[in-house]
């Protein structure tokens, strides 16, 4: 990304400048499409994965469920059914949408041949994906899910899919997307996905799975009548979700803040909001209930030290929090 800070060309420009600022967009593109197995596809950049969610859908007319992001459920028809492991009944693949991996819960999905569309925002990076075998009509992600910069993310869609543009302008990604690109983000973006892949590969995730195993089964211990959503299902590795009766999920989050850790009720993008998980409720879980959850997400830097730190903090918040109920 600093290096790209470097081209100040437009590339949009035909000047020298201008052709140096493309080659480095036209490079970043294609790096993003071997990783993603999209080679034979068009990548269309976008500022993330929200306004992605929105130039695919908006007008289409989708079916999905109640467990989708809010950037897909605001323009989807909730009409799909989930039953309590988080699954989702898709009769109908080629009028619906459905993720990859949910941002709450971690739970994943198996993508109907012929699906329309899939947000593999939280997936990519973290399990292996790619476009060319997922039968999935458009994908669309966010490069700050896989290490890279914030505000830039891309949707994919089959070779000379007819796109609308949000707004007219000068005409670029292909007639898509106005404005001018973001190049240094772009340019993050790539090599986010090709550390992203290495880190796989590498199996660090594997390690992560790991103590993401060993932080539920120490919460569990301590705490019995804590639900892990999802456990037995497959999931992602880095996430666990899981409910508390009676133990309000913001107020486990002020609490885990104070105590120098970081986690959330719900996704990232409505954490701020002190209502309950639309995605627990579809699930079959009661709204109290799916107010007393949070969501903890572990990364390749974290430590089994930290994990353990972060079990013996809850507990005692937790026994604090029973104490102050009695």
């Amino acid at each position: 990304m600093v290096e790209a800070m470097d081209v100040a060309g437009n590339p949009s420009s035909v000047h020298q400048e201008g052709r140096a600022a493309k080659r480095l967009m036209e490079s970043a593109r294609a790096q993003i499409a071997e990783a993603l197995g999209a080679g034979n596809a068009d990548i269309i950049f976008t500022s993330g994965a929200t306004e992605a969610a929105a130039l695919c859908l908006r007008g289409g007319g989708y079916a999905g469920s109640d467990i989708e992001h809010d950037a897909v459920h605001a323009w989807i028809e909730p009409s799909l059914s989930v039953d309590a492991r988080g699954h989702v009944s898709v009769p109908e693949p080629d009028r619906s949408v459905l993720q990859l991996a949910n941002s709450e819960t971690g739970i994943l999905q198996s993508l109907p041949a012929g699906l329309a569309v899939s947000d593999i925002t939280q997936a990519v990076g973290r399990i292996p994906f790619s476009y060319s075998w997922a039968g999935v009509g458009a994908v669309f992600l966010s490069a700050h899910k896989i290490g890279g910069p914030k505000g830039i993310g891309a949707l994919i869609v089959p070779q000379g899919a007819d796109i609308s543009p949000h707004f007219r302008g000068g005409g670029q990604e292909m007639g898509r997307r106005s404005g001018t690109e973001n190049i240094i983000g772009v340019a993050g973006f790539a090599a986010a996905t090709k550390t992203a892949l290495r880190d796989l590969a590498d199996g660090i995730w594997s390690r992560v799975e790991e103590f993401r195993n060993i932080l539920e089964k120490a919460i569990e211990e301590r705490s019995p009548e804590t639900i892990f959503v999802g456990k037995g299902a497959d999931r992602l590795p880095n996430t666990s979700c899981f409910v508390t009766p009676g133990w309000k999920g913001e107020t486990q989050v002020m609490a885990m803040d104070l105590a120098g850790f970081a986690i959330s009720a719900g996704s990232a993008c409505s954490s701020g909001k002190v209502k309950a998980s639309r995605v627990l409720q579809a699930m079959g879980f009661s709204a109290e209930d799916a107010a007393s959850s949070v969501r903890v997400s572990l990364g390749p830097d974290t430590t089994k030290d930290e994990v353990l730190r972060f079990a013996d903090a809850w507990t005692e918040k937790l026994v604090r929090q029973r104490k102050r109920s009695a």
